[in-house]
């Protein structure tokens, strides 16, 4: 752990997306402190540019409200929606991959005839979907992206069990008694780990974007402010005020682009054959 631990910080790409992503956490988690009240209300004039006035760091957007606040509390938003779609859809990906992969047979064919139909549909479009069934909210958002996530962990998890229940010691956990379900779940998952987590980052930046996508078009949580609702917010006055789209775009860049970077180093840092050069 402590060598993995070194090579992710000897590589530069791994300290920058962990500084990235260090500080969309502290806006996230210094939201409810720098600003406790509601980020929606209005607070000052309209469309005030940024730092122009000490009260309002990054200036006020067509209806008066703090951009800086929305921006602190839309941190929160595509945090825990990218958190809880990758824990979504890892929990799913690992539940289906190892069960096909360690029995084989009819119950493979049917996992995996099941992850490819889930798979030929485009996630976002998925989500698209679900949310016009389950309605507009927060866990509805998570449901919907966590669901059409899950197959790409499924079949990584379905590779490398499928390689280590080929190995000897499974026969002797059998010998010994044990059921398929803890041979599998107990013994080989905790083996077949280190992929999945690589892919779970991807999940996260991916998520970030579906999210911030489905607050742009108007089918977020309503009642949450979104990076991705205030870029259509601004949208209506881009040639005056560009910068009310701009900066929660940028916000986007910076989220999506730590995971990304975070999750290429972790992938070398987990295996140093496939480290940069």
């Amino acid at each position: 752990m402590r060598r993995v631990l070194r090579r992710f910080l000897a590589d530069r790409a791994g300290r920058l997306g962990l500084a990235g992503l260090l500080l969309v956490l502290g806006m996230a988690l210094a939201a409810g402190w720098l600003f406790p009240g509601d980020p929606l209300a209005i607070a000052g004039p309209a469309q005030v540019p940024p730092f122009q006035d000490p009260a309002h760091w990054l200036g006020t957007d067509r209806l008066g409200r703090d951009v800086l606040a929305q921006l602190c509390h839309g941190a929160r938003v595509s945090l825990l929606v990218g958190a809880a779609a990758a824990v979504l859809a890892v929990g799913i990906g690992l539940l289906v991959g190892t069960t096909a992969g360690f029995l084989g047979g009819w119950a493979d064919e049917a996992l995996m005839r099941l992850t490819e139909a889930v798979q030929t549909v485009p996630s976002f479009v998925l989500a698209l979907a679900l949310i016009l069934v389950l309605g507009p909210s927060l866990g509805s958002i998570v449901v919907a992206i966590g669901l059409g996530a899950w197959p790409s962990p499924a079949r990584v998890v379905r590779a490398e069990v499928m390689a280590l229940a080929r190995r000897d010691f499974v026969d002797a956990y059998r010998c010994m008694g044990m059921g398929w379900a803890r041979i599998a779940f107990a013994k080989l998952l905790p083996n077949a780990l280190a992929p999945v987590l690589v892919l779970a980052t991807v999940i996260t930046a991916s998520a970030i974007l579906i999210e911030s996508a489905l607050s742009f078009l108007g089918l977020g949580d309503p009642n949450r402010v979104s990076w991705g609702s205030m870029i259509a917010e601004g949208r209506a006055v881009l040639r005056s005020a560009w910068w009310l789209s701009a900066i929660p775009g940028l916000a986007i860049v910076v989220a999506v682009l730590s995971v990304s970077l975070l999750g290429e180093a972790l992938t070398a840092a987990l295996d140093p054959r496939r480290r940069r050069r």
